[in-house]
């Protein structure tokens, strides 16, 4: 990870390759924000990845639905921040979290994997950003081909036919919706950051 003023890990979970496209797409967003750069942790991989965690200024995650929630191997990651960060002081506290999720159907009750996110992120509290976004397609006029297709509020939402690989799936709207997730939350990682120096630099001076 190159030296930059803001720092966001993007932590995630693919089981086919869809929702790995999703985390690659939400990365790029990160680095088109000046001073960004983004790492991204398959949670195969998170016990070499514990003490970077500790040192970036946002945590994304991601997950497919499966069933009606995240899958069972990012539901591991989850379980796994309990010793490993949560018994250890609230390690995470007070960093931006952001999440996004991708299933073969339109809803496939997604809402319910990113209210699992969030939730998580508030148990180590954490600053939840939501994805900023309208509907994209919600009216005669508007087309798929438009950010927030789906219209989800809470996070990044995408939706992959289940016969289609990861080459093609999924859409290229979703792919910008992930995107412009990943650039809200660099954003606002950064103002925070900007916010706590200056306050610093307040109280040092009074």
């Amino acid at each position: 990870m190159t030296s930059s003023n803001c720092r966001v890990a993007i932590v995630f979970h693919s089981g086919f390759g869809h929702t790995a496209k999703q985390a690659l797409a939400v990365a790029r967003g990160v680095r088109s924000v000046a001073g960004a750069d983004s790492i991204l942790i398959p949670v195969e991989d998170i016990d070499q990845h514990w003490d970077a965690l500790e040192q970036v200024d946002a945590i994304i995650f991601g997950a497919p639905t499966y069933m009606g929630s995240a899958s069972a191997q990012f539901k591991g990651f989850m379980d796994a921040t309990s010793p490993n960060v949560f018994a250890k002081g609230a390690k995470w506290a007070n960093k931006v979290a952001a999440g996004f999720t991708n299933a073969a159907s339109r809803s496939g009750d997604k809402l319910a994997t990113l209210q699992q996110i969030a939730i998580f992120a508030a148990q180590h509290g954490m600053h939840w950003i939501n994805l900023g976004l309208p509907p994209g397609h919600n009216n005669s006029k508007s087309t798929e081909d438009t950010l927030n297709r789906h219209g989800y509020f809470l996070g990044a939402a995408a939706q992959s036919d289940a016969d289609v690989s990861a080459e093609v799936a999924p859409p290229s709207a979703d792919l910008r919706t992930a995107e412009h997730l990943g650039a809200r939350v660099a954003e606002v990682a950064q103002q925070l950051s900007a916010g706590r120096h200056a306050l610093k630099q307040l109280k040092e001076a009074t």
